[in-house]
Order: C-alpha cells, then sequence, then structure tokens
C-alpha cells in the first residue's frame, strides 16, 4: 500500500467525478441521496425556491433538528457538497431554465409527487424528450403506482407507520408503538436510491441508454424487513422480541452487569464459544454441566443457562466486562449509548465522524458508511439559497443581461 493510501485521511470521492446531478427536492430522503453523490464525487445542484429554499431550512423553528453556533446541522447533512441555484418553478421562464440545466445532466434527482412533476412539465417523459440518456431518479412515499402514488409520504409514515416497522419493533403491551428516531427511514432510501442511481450510470456508461431509477420508502421497509415479511408469507406474525428465553439457543442475548448497563452476546456457534468463555469467567463446572453440554441441550435447558449467565453478568460492572471480554474472540459487544459512539475506538480510526469547515465554525458529522481505497469522504458544506445561481447560470452559457433579467423579474435569486 502507498504511503498515501495508507494515511487513510478523509478526501474527496471522485467515483463519480464529470458526473452532473440536478436535484429537485425537498425535506430529508432524496436530498440526502444527492449529500451522498456529492461524496462520491459528482457535481449536485440543487434547484431550491428562490424565497426561503428547500422547507428543511425552517424546520428548525419548530424545534425540529439541531441549531448550534449558527449552524443548521440537519440541513448540513442532507445537502452538504452541493451548489444551490434559486429559481422559481413555478414560472415559464423558472421551468425554461431547469430545462436548460437537465440538458447538460447525467441524472435528475426529485422526490417532487408524481401530480406535481407532470403539472410542472418535469416528468420522466418530458426531461428524457430533453436529454434521452437521462438517469432520471425519483424517491417516493408509496411508490409510482397504485392508488396512492400520489399521497404525501415521510417516513414516520411510509416507512415506520405503513411499512411494518412499528408494529414490529414495539413491544406488545404497552399501549402504543414506539416512535422512530429522526430521519430513521430516510436514510436507508437514500442510500438505496444512490446504489440505484450508481448501477443506471453504469448501464449508461455501456450502453448509452438511461433509465428511470425509483425507490419508495415503504418498499425501503420491506426490504429491510424481509425476514419477518418471509415470515408473513408462511403465516407468523413477526412481533419485537423482549422475551430472552424466545431464542432456543440462549447465548444469543442480552444481560444486565453490576452497574445497570448491557452486554449483547451473540455466539450463533455456541459450541465453539460456550468453554473459552466458561474458563474466561473462571465457570469450569458450567462448562462440564450436562444440561449445558451442547446446542441441543442448551435449549432444552435455556430457563436455567439464562439464570446461570444472569447471575455471572452481575458480578462485574460494565467497564470490567468490556476489559475482560476484549480478550475473547468471540462476537459480542457493548450496548452503546449514541454519545459514546463519538470516542469509540472504531469510530475514530475509521473517519466515521468527519470534519466540516464552515463560515460559522468547523463542526463534524458522520460521514456515511461508503469508503473507497481506505479513504473516508471529505466532507462540505451546504450553500446558502442560490449560492451559486449566477456561477451556474454563466456555465450554462446565459449572459449578464439575461442573468439581470431574470433576477428582475423574480425568476431567480
Amino acid at each position: 500500500m502507498s504511503e498515501e493510501a495508507g494515511s487513510h485521511e478523509p478526501r474527496r470521492g471522485d467515483q463519480l467525478a464529470g458526473v452532473r446531478v440536478v436535484e429537485l427536492a425537498q425535506w430529508v430522503f432524496v436530498p440526502l441521496c444527492g449529500a451522498v453523490l456529492a461524496d462520491w464525487g459528482a457535481e449536485v445542484v440543487k434547484v431550491e425556491h428562490p424565497k426561503g429554499g428547500d422547507s428543511y431550512r425552517g424546520l428548525v423553528s419548530q424545534g425540529i433538528g439541531q441549531m448550534t453556533g449558527g449552524v443548521n446541522h440537519s440541513v448540513e447533512l442532507a445537502n452538504r457538497g452541493k451548489q444551490s441555484v434559486g429559481v422559481d418553478i413555478t414560472t415559464v421562464e423558472g421551468r425554461g431554465v431547469v430545462h436548460q440545466m437537465v440538458a447538460e445532466a447525467d441524472v435528475f434527482l426529485t422526490n417532487f409527487r408524481p401530480g406535481a412533476l407532470e403539472r410542472l412539465g418535469f416528468g420522466a417523459e418530458e426531461l428524457r424528450a430533453i436529454k434521452p440518456d437521462l438517469v432520471y431518479a425519483r424517491g417516493h412515499g408509496y411508490g409510482v403506482r397504485g392508488p396512492d402514488r400520489d399521497a404525501p409520504g415521510y417516513d414516520a409514515t411510509a416507512y415506520w407507520a405503513r411499512g411494518g416497522m412499528a408494529h414490529v419493533l414495539s413491544p406488545e403491551g404497552d399501549g402504543f408503538p414506539i416512535g422512530q428516531r429522526g430521519a430513521f427511514g430516510d436514510r436507508a432510501g437514500a442510500m438505496n436510491l444512490a446504489f440505484g442511481i450508481a448501477a443506471a450510470l453504469v448501464k449508461k456508461a455501456r450502453t448509452g441508454e438511461g433509465s428511470v431509477v425509483d425507490v419508495s420508502l415503504l418498499g425501503t421497509a420491506m426490504w429491510q424487513l424481509a425476514s419477518d415479511v418471509m415470515s408473513a408469507i408462511q403465516g407468523q406474525a413477526p412481533r419485537a422480541r423482549t422475551d430472552r428465553l424466545g431464542m432456543l439457543n440462549p447465548l444469543v442475548n442480552m444481560f444486565r452487569t453490576s452497574d445497570d448497563r448491557h452486554i449483547q452476546l451473540v455466539f450463533l456457534q455456541p459450541d465453539r464459544y460456550w468453554v473459552p468463555f466458561c474458563e474466561l469467567v473462571e465457570r469450569p463446572d458450567l462448562a462440564a454441566d450436562p444440561r449445558f453440554a451442547d446446542i441441543t441441550v442448551r435449549a432444552e435447558h435455556r430457563a436455567e443457562c439464562v439464570a446461570e449467565l444472569d447471575a455471572i453478568f452481575a458480578e462485574r460492572t460494565y467497564a470490567e466486562w468490556c476489559a475482560l471480554l476484549s480478550t475473547l474472540d468471540a462476537p459480542w459487544s457493548p450496548i452503546q449509548a449514541v454519545e459514546e459512539l463519538l470516542t469509540d475506538s472504531q469510530v475514530v480510526a475509521n473517519g466515521y465522524v468527519g470534519p466540516v469547515d464552515h463560515d460559522s465554525g468547523a463542526f463534524v458529522a458522520p460521514a456515511g458508511p461508503v469508503q473507497f481505497d481506505e479513504h473516508p469522504p471529505l466532507l462540505g458544506r451546504a450553500p446558502e439559497v442560490g449560492e451559486h445561481t449566477e456561477q451556474v447560470l454563466l456555465e450554462m452559457g446565459l449572459d449578464w443581461e439575461d442573468i439581470a433579467r431574470l433576477k428582475k423579474d423574480g425568476v431567480i435569486t
């Protein structure tokens, strides 16, 4: 490995260098996809309304999202590395500007609903008539066919509620399903859409043909719950696993430490790890106990096995268990709080949180899970509304007189 590759410093991706993306999208799901494409080296031009821009920018005023030191962290995460062009697409001239941008683009990325896209002149057929090899990518709540194709959908509705997530993950008897974490389904859907776009670009490079790429939040949920969906197909009703004796293998379980923290064991090859574990905790009697001799009898006596392990784990603190189990070559993990991730040795070593330079001061943000050539991505800041309007339009061939007229008419910022 070269000295440069061995440094593992963040660097801008070049996998999609030369790929131009026009993004007409708001909120989180599809803009996050655009941010991922920018991380991978694409030039992503975000089209926003001249006044106020993406509605997501204003959500912090409702107490949703994080705002610290003049930095809207939620907007930064969803829009990093992009350019912003302020265009009023409700005007004929504004739509014409975007059509010109599409004519020079490789990808059109949107989460506007199908009816709105067709009404505004940004449907797949119309844009591919302008650019026949265009990769037309859209993210939506429920899919582009069916009675709810035009229904509004956020991840809390299309993904978490309707997609079965809340039902499967909520313990029975709690009265209400648990609420989802922020943008939980949006981030999964964004990666799916970025994957689909990358595949379509490979096809375009090979054949010269464009594609229409679709990803829905509903479909994303069903893919993530595929094991549960398959159980439902077979007539079973999956729910959250809260019964610690529900697993036939008692060595796939969570255990409470003396200071009320938890450790997760996942000994899916229990006979391989049982004896070394018993030796580690200085309980050779358990290894010799006929009730726990192998996977079959441990399943028959799983209640007794869990009880023994509960007592053992209650003898040490969380920190003591982490230190002790770190000497065992077996699959286990501490159950961490999110704030502990920031200093986790593996997070730090792999650059899973990276720095962002910003006019209001540098900050750090999640870097995304995909790395190329052993380098985390170099994270850019999000643009201000319309920050790059003049630059982009000049590159398109408009002159200053055209730009001044469009500004005067309120078409652009």
